[in-house]
């Protein structure tokens, strides 16, 4: 299942693990180890922050996930299961079955 791991963490984690060479470890690692189809940084209310698109075969990887990115910048987290185009498309083919049933 695809899923956007998004993150964020203070400007002054940030600042430290920059200072420290941390920052750039961490996200090498995570995108070695998560390999994620797509990865996106922003600023979002003062905080440094980001997202990744990553596929997940089961829901334990959820934990080992957001460890990763607890542990490595003290970030705050929220995942969310996520489709792409080809998604959509595959789960609408059968809609009309659902409309006819519930609607």
């Amino acid at each position: 299942m695809r899923v956007m791991v998004k993150f964020s963490f203070s400007a002054d984690a940030g600042n430290s693990a920059i200072r420290a060479g941390k920052l750039e470890k961490v996200f090498q690692q995570l995108t070695e180890d998560l390999k994620p189809e797509a990865a996106y940084f922003h600023a979002e209310n003062g905080d440094r922050g980001g997202f990744f698109i990553v596929n997940m075969a089961e829901s334990s990887q959820i934990a080992d996930t957001a460890e990763r990115l607890f542990f490595g910048l003290n970030a705050r987290i929220e995942l969310v299961p996520v489709m792409n185009a080809d998604d959509l498309r595959k789960g609408l083919s059968g809609v009309q079955e659902t409309i006819r049933r519930y609607g």
